[in-house]
């Protein structure tokens, strides 16, 4: 079998921060909704988690359809199983990582970042 690795570029707009992490549970997506949600008032997100089993599902959630469509095109792009991916506004990446390492199924924050340098 051969590996094929490439670059997948993440972008977003002016205002949008992102965050991005190793997850090992399908619950994933539901308990990161509450995490974000009970962390920041009026906070604006839009997140992906890619399954490793079975059918490999990309499961998605969020609050703001222009934040959910653009997680999950990234985390199909990315297509690493037990990834996950937020998109956020209103808010920044410091104002929700503690709720989001204390999510039990949560395993390491590989980025976040409000930066607009390319991941």
């Amino acid at each position: 079998m051969d590996i094929k690795i490439e670059k997948v570029k993440i972008e977003a707009k002016e205002g949008i921060n992102v965050i991005i992490g190793i997850s090992h549970f399908i619950k994933s997506v539901e308990d990161l909704y509450e995490a974000l949600v009970n962390s920041v008032p009026n906070i604006k997100f839009g997140l992906a988690f890619c399954e490793a089993s079975g059918d490999r599902l990309v499961r998605y959630d969020g609050n703001d359809e222009e934040l959910i469509e653009l997680a999950k095109k990234k985390a199909l792009e990315i297509g690493a199983g037990h990834g996950f991916i937020i998109f956020i506004k209103n808010a920044y990446p410091i104002n929700v990582l503690d709720r989001i390492k204390a999510v039990p199924e949560v395993l390491t924050i590989l980025a976040a970042t409000a930066s607009k340098e390319e991941l």
